[in-house]
């Protein structure tokens, strides 16, 4: 039986950050960051059933043209996506009762839904990137047994390429869902790899009153390559997402609008805009799946 300081549960039984029951979500989860962007996803629902918000945890689940789909934001950060991912799983892989794992496990589908900088001038800013690898400089998942789902010879070539200071913890790399994959492509979308770090500032090469330890990073990242991927563009989360997605059964994808262009120094002239156009592209290839 899990113990009740490591699984806890408000007086209404619902799992104790997300303040969910799992009558509560869809086996379709639509990630996003910010907790004002769940609204302008479920703005083009049918029905909204269920809502409910705890810190920056706002969940709402709804039909869009009869797919049954929650939609959550997870604030920002591979340490909130511990969080997130975590009680998700025990909603559908614990009884909350016994609190005994169930035998039979369910997958869910998660796909987040973010904004980005790209690293490239070739991928400008509104367009929609998929991760097909996370590359995680944050460190988060070493706390977990991750050898069966990370890629130990993309993280040797990228700590080579850039001469990665191993006291920052090793990076690590995972895969995304291959049947999300396949289900949410087109020949709009650019694909590559999205380093998530662990910070937006310093993590990410910006330099205000503080120096960082390598102020190269970036470029190096520019110019890494492995099998024909390239990093395309750097966040905050789904390097973490894909990890536990991968640790617990569950299939994850991540899809970036990118508002803002590294290489040249351009942001999007409107970016409410091209978010809304990933979400409204996201929604439709869920709905026909």
């Amino acid at each position: 039986m899990i113990k009740q300081s490591e699984l806890i549960l408000n007086p209404d039984g619902s799992v104790y950050h997300l303040n969910l029951r799992p009558e509560h979500i869809a086996h379709d989860i639509i990630f996003v960051g910010d907790q004002n962007r769940v609204e302008k996803i479920t703005q083009f629902f049918d029905t909204i059933e269920f809502s409910t918000q705890k810190r920056e945890f706002k969940t709402q689940t709804g039909t869009y043209k009869g797919k049954r789909i929650s939609v959550m934001s997870t604030g920002i950060g591979p340490d909130n996506i511990d969080i997130v991912l975590n009680e998700l799983d025990a909603l559908v892989n614990i009884d909350l009762e016994t609190r005994q794992p169930k035998e039979n496990l369910t997958s869910l589908n998660i796909i987040r839904i973010g904004t980005s900088g790209s690293l490239h001038a070739d991928i400008p800013v509104d367009s929609f990137v998929m991760s097909k690898i996370g590359l995680g400089l944050d460190n988060m998942l070493r706390s977990y047994l991750i050898d069966d789902v990370s890629q130990d010879a993309l993280e040797d070539a990228f700590i080579m390429h850039t001469n990665w200071d191993i006291r920052k913890g090793r990076p690590y790399a995972i895969s995304c869902s291959e049947a999300l994959e396949k289900i949410i492509e087109s020949d709009k979308i650019f694909k590559g790899i999205t380093a998530t770090a662990g910070g937006f500032y310093g993590p990410q090469g910006r330099v205000l009153r503080l120096d960082i330890q390598d102020s190269a990073l970036n470029n190096k990242m520019d110019n890494f390559n492995f099998d024909d991927n390239r990093i395309t563009n750097l966040e905050m989360e789904t390097a973490a997402i894909y990890g536990l997605s991968a640790l617990l059964g569950h299939n994850a994808l991540s899809l970036n609008a990118i508002i803002a262009n590294r290489a040249s120094g351009t942001f999007s002239e409107d970016p409410y805009k091209a978010v809304d156009e990933l979400i409204a592209y996201t929604l439709n290839k869920l709905a026909e799946k």
